[in-house]
């Protein structure tokens, strides 16, 4: 497999990230699937057919400045900060089954490699035991798809609890200690840094790497204006 990589160290907004994913699905052709991964500043993504104020605490979000973008695949809202890292997928594979139990396989056979106990659930999570490490999305395009999901190492649970989740009975006080009682951290079992965790997962998946020209990365930002139109992320506007 091929790593995508990027030729700075800059951290961009999620809305790119999603952008390089559909560049590389549509503009890069290789005979092996490409994967990369990335980390953002504090944002919240939900998916495409969701409705933004049942899913997000915009007020929050807007006051402690906390991104908050649509993507085109389904699945839930998620949280997102640089304590934990996204995983892109992409595959010539037009099967959307064969090609998420494929993705998730390979993404739980890396971590079980460093020694951390992960299965895959039937809900297309990643779990540890009973609590949840990873969820992920599939978004199909014309004889590719791409698989991409969330890797917690760790997090800010006081942003994600009061971002994701408007509702007064999950922002009572017990409701972070709620959801620590359904998701995970990696950093509870491993002893591997987050840059390590990162570097050994690249090693295990990838053999080589391609490096995004600055011509791609225009056209990257030129597919990103899509996910920047205030109407499709408040969900007026279909793409």
């Amino acid at each position: 497999m091929i790593y995508i990589d990027l030729p700075d160290k800059q951290v961009r907004r999620l809305s790119f990230y999603l952008s390089m994913e559909e560049f590389a699905a549509r503009n890069l052709s290789f005979d092996e699937d490409l994967f990369f991964m990335w980390q953002v500043n504090p944002t919240v993504i939900f998916g495409r057919n969701q409705v933004i104020e049942n899913e997000v605490n915009i007020e929050y979000c807007t006051k402690h400045g906390i991104e908050m973008y649509r993507r085109k695949s389904g699945g839930g809202c998620v949280y997102a900060d640089m304590s934990n890292v996204m995983l892109s997928y992409i595959t010539s594979d037009a099967n959307v089954d064969e090609t998420f139990g494929r993705y998730l396989d390979m993404v739980t056979a890396a971590l079980r490699s460093l020694g951390i106990e992960a299965v895959k659930s039937d809900h297309n999570d990643i779990m540890i035991g009973e609590k949840k490490v990873s969820g992920n999305a599939i978004y199909h395009l014309p004889g590719k798809n791409i698989a991409h999901g969330t890797l917690l190492y760790d997090t800010d649970m006081e942003n994600m609890l009061q971002a994701i989740t408007p509702s007064k009975q999950k922002l009572s006080k017990h409701g972070v200690e709620s959801v620590r009682q359904r998701i995970c951290l990696l950093k509870d079992y491993t002893p591997f840094s987050f840059p390590e965790i990162r570097k050994r997962l690249r090693e295990h998946l990838c053999s080589t790497q391609y490096t995004l020209t600055p011509a791609d990365i225009r056209m990257t930002e030129e597919i990103e204006k899509e996910y920047l139109d205030r109407d499709f992320i408040f969900g007026t506007k279909q793409l």
